[in-house]
């Protein structure tokens, strides 16, 4: 069961801890993914119009 929000820092869970730092951030931001997409996009459409 999850900690209520205000409990003492001394009385939390390990557990829950643990859970809560790895959750603060996503590994990689959804813009990131989809902005190198972008990128990929546009270095493709380059190389095709200067090769043809």
């Amino acid at each position: 069961m999850a900690d209520p929000r205000d409990t003492d820092p001394a009385d939390r869970d390990p557990r829950e801890r643990e859970l809560g730092r790895r959750s603060e951030g996503s590994a990689v931001s959804p813009w990131l993914f989809i902005g190198s997409i972008l990128l990929l996009g546009v270095a493709v459409y380059v190389i095709s119009a200067v090769v043809l």
